[in-house]
């Protein structure tokens, strides 16, 4: 027998029954109108805070999900994307800023991070470095660029010196070997006085003997050009040389320079020793380069005798009376500033063709003896007294270098006799 299923409320639904209409959504048959939420509407306030429902109870703005943030908080900037930029902007380590512009811009695609155009522009600057050190690779340019960097390097160190500069070594003494120097005012007390540099080519270091060589050779030159009166020299001042070693050259070090200094390891110089166009008056300058002219004449002298080299001594002759007639006639058409400077030289002039005429004898004579007796005639008026002379009436040094004493005396006939064979004049 079959049971009736019961009445009222409680009833259940008869499965094969459509079901009754009950609005949207099944409702609960206990629940009061109080505790529906849609009792007051499909658009009413719902039971929790203030934000209008949906129909289907869900909020009506969506929420932020991940790789977004709220409005009034501003998503982060991507790190990597800033370290692109900068190295791509300083053209420093180009592959490195490329490879993190590309990182940056996957990080911020993922994250929802800002950035997006540093990375791009860091990335394009981070390429277009890379090209360049590529094409300087390729042409040589980073070879040019290195080389010009350790000239920098050198130009900034304590050896850029120049003509005319002077300087102290640090320590107590001039040594050989020379790391550092101080520049210093050449009017006061300092350690060296530099008169010329010398400039060296080619790729390898060419040795120390080579170096040596070209150094005596050119600062022999710079040193007469620098200083042109040699009385002014004393004793007491050599001449030194800065070279480049093999270590230093591998640094840019190409250039010797060319410095006066006191004999004495300890000692020192006061004031400069420049002596040249630019420290000289019209009339000092002239006589001390007609000065030069008849010296280097007279230092080509063959090392051999006459009477082992006759021609050779003949011929130097020749040159050197040429070359002290010549020398005197400048000196005679020169316009002087004052009487008194022309007076003083006007002796000097005589005594000058006196002795080109003794070399010019000397350049005749068919032996050993008679060259010997015009070359000491010759000598005689080499640095003598009317030398002295026009020196004091130019404002020059008049003290005779110790090396010069007893060369000869100038006309008048005193003083030892010339013809000695060792001379430095």
């Amino acid at each position: 027998m079959s049971i009736p299923p019961p009445s009222g409320p409680h009833r259940p639904q008869d499965p094969y029954q459509p079901p009754q209409p009950q609005g949207p959504y099944p409702q609960d048959p206990y629940a009061s109108p109080a505790q529906d939420p849609y009792a007051q509407g499909p658009y009413g306030p719902g039971p929790v805070g203030p934000y209008p429902q949906t129909p289907y109870g869900a909020a009506a703005y969506p929420v932020w999900g991940q790789g977004y943030t709220p409005y009034g908080r501003p998503s982060p900037v991507n790190g990597v994307a800033i370290a692109s930029l900068v190295l791509g902007a300083l053209c420093f380590l180009p592959a490195v800023g490329l490879v993190l512009g590309i990182v940056a811009l996957v990080q911020i695609r993922k994250r929802g991070e800002r950035g997006k155009g540093m990375a791009i522009a860091g990335s394009v600057l981070s390429g277009v470095g890379l090209a360049l050190w590529i094409l300087m690779l390729a042409t040589g340019g980073s070879s040019d660029f290195w080389d010009g960097f350790k000239e920098g390097a050198r130009g900034s160190s304590s050896f850029s010196l120049a003509k005319g500069d002077c300087f102290d070594v640090p320590g107590d003494t001039f040594e050989e070997d020379v790391y550092d120097v101080d520049e210093v005012d050449c009017s006061g007390e300092h350690d060296a006085e530099v008169f010329g540099t010398v400039p060296l080519t080619g790729s390898d270091f060419p040795g120390d003997g080579r170096v040596t060589d070209v150094a005596e050779d050119k600062c022999y030159k710079l040193q007469n050009a620098y200083a042109m009166d040699p009385w002014a020299l004393t004793d007491e001042v050599d001449v030194y040389y800065l070279t480049p070693t093999a270590d230093s050259w591998s640094w840019g070090d190409r250039e010797i320079t060319c410095v006066f200094a006191n004999v004495d390891e300890s000692g020192t110089l006061t004031g400069s020793l420049r002596a040249d166009v630019t420290t000289l008056d019209a009339d000092q300058f002239a006589f001390l380069a007609a000065m030069a002219a008849v010296d280097e004449a007279l230092f080509a002298e063959p090392e051999e005798y006459a009477d082992e080299d006759l021609a050779g001594n003949r011929a130097w002759a020749r040159e050197t009376s040429e070359v002290t007639g010549d020398q005197a006639d400048r000196l005679d058409g020169h316009l002087w500033e004052t009487p008194v400077r022309e007076q003083g030289v006007a002796v000097l002039v005589k005594d000058m063709r006196d002795a080109a005429k003794e070399w010019a004898a000397a350049a005749k004579a068919t032996d050993a003896d008679g060259f010997d007796e015009h070359y000491s005639a010759a000598y005689e008026y080499v640095d003598g007294a009317t030398t002295v002379t026009a020196r004091k009436a130019l404002g020059l040094t008049t003290t005779v270098p110790d090396h010069d004493e007893g060369s000869g005396s100038g006309g008048d006939g005193t003083g030892d006799s010339g013809g000695d064979r060792d001379l430095d004049v």
